[in-house]
């Protein structure tokens, strides 16, 4: 097994602890100590996960000398909204959200017809330096607490509660963790955070596991680790390049993992879980998307339990790097299927509201 390299996020004064970072049996000592029954941990938690409320005045069975005690220690205000913007005829809405220290983070949530997708961040700002993405040139500012991730799930399933997202009410099913931040980079609080979301009510929000992605650029400890931890999520892994020349440029991690290293920890996380990973491929015009770049990935993920999900490049202002033309493109599709892998194309949503991560933030004065 490869040794483990640890990243440091820079110091930084932690956020106000908040249920959603304790487990039931935490909160209930936390509840506790503030000198109410242990019992209020369980009405506290059904507010917050399954009423989606923090108003003290809305929790009704909890004494009325006790409620913003109890909101103010164990529900402090986490996220800002500072900026949100929709397309899709609001069926997508990205939101840019300011953390208790001014750090900047993004998520998108969007609705589909069979379902509700909510892309949340897990960093702010992110240590990986892929040159391509606007959230890796930015480099990183501190890693989110599992509460901070949690809830940019509970603002999107509020919203949708309250009917304030085209369609009428509705409820998250699907959580990705492909915002800004390498989730693995982050592991503690993002565990945490799939427990949270999918414990059921009211521990947590009940969405199940298999609705949840984790994506990672390649952290092969992490991975080996996050197989063994008896949660049936999706492992997507940001593969972008089938030869470790062009990748140790595109990911700089591959210098540590290489890519047959990376699709071995990802192969054994398929065996373990019994889950089909799905491989993150942004095509780049005229740097990673030729045939017989398509011919190497065909054979190295061919008879494996995988699927392909290209992404055509949403392209960050400033930058050389640009979507692959349609042709090359389909021809990339066409390659991979005549070596029997599945492979989809990926629905640009968000292009024209800046949508790939990372790029609101960027676009947006930390004062």
């Amino acid at each position: 097994m490869s040794a483990e390299l640890t990243f440091v996020a820079p110091r930084r004064a932690k956020p106000s602890r908040h249920l959603a970072d304790l487990s039931m049996a935490e909160r209930r000592t936390a509840v506790a100590e503030l000198g109410e029954k242990p019992f209020r941990a369980e009405q506290l938690s059904r507010h917050y996960f399954e009423r989606l409320t923090t108003d003290p005045q809305a929790m009704t069975d909890l004494p009325a000398a006790s409620r913003d005690q109890l909101v103010k220690h164990l529900m402090p205000d986490l996220l800002t909204s500072v900026r949100e913007i929709t397309c899709d005829g609001g069926m997508t809405r990205k939101t840019l959200w300011r953390l208790f220290d001014g750090a900047l983070v993004e998520s998108v949530l969007m609705r589909y017809p069979d379902r509700v997708t909510m892309c949340v961040s897990s960093q702010a700002g992110c240590g990986m330096n892929c040159p391509f993405c606007a959230t890796g040139q930015a480099g990183l500012t501190r890693n989110m607490s599992t509460a901070e991730i949690v809830e940019q799930v509970v603002a999107g399933a509020r919203a949708l509660a309250r009917d304030e997202v085209p369609g009428g009410p509705g409820r998250v099913s699907n959580i990705v963790f492909m915002g800004m931040g390498e989730p693995l980079a982050n592991y503690k609080a993002v565990l945490g955070a799939v427990r949270r979301i999918t414990d059921p009510a009211p521990e947590g929000l009940g969405i199940s596991a298999r609705g949840v992605t984790v994506s990672t650029v390649g952290l092969v400890p992490a991975i080996e680790k996050l197989a063994n931890e008896g949660l049936p999520v999706t492992l997507a892994v940001s593969l972008h390049a089938p030869d470790d020349e062009l990748r140790d440029t595109l990911v700089p991690v591959n210098t540590r993992w290489k890519v047959r290293e990376v699709l071995d920890a990802a192969w054994n996380y398929a065996a373990t879980t019994k889950r089909r990973v799905s491989i993150e491929y942004a095509l780049i015009k005229d740097i990673n998307d030729h045939e017989w770049r398509a011919d190497l990935l065909g054979r190295l993920l061919k008879s494996k339990l995988v699927h392909v999900n290209l992404i055509p490049l949403n392209p960050t202002p400033g930058s050389k790097w640009t979507a692959s033309r349609p042709e090359d493109e389909r021809a990339f599709v066409r390659r991979l299927e005549s070596h029997g892998v599945a492979v989809t194309v990926r629905d640009t949503r968000g292009r024209e509201i800046d949508g790939a991560c990372g790029q609101l933030a960027a676009a947006t004065p930390e004062a």
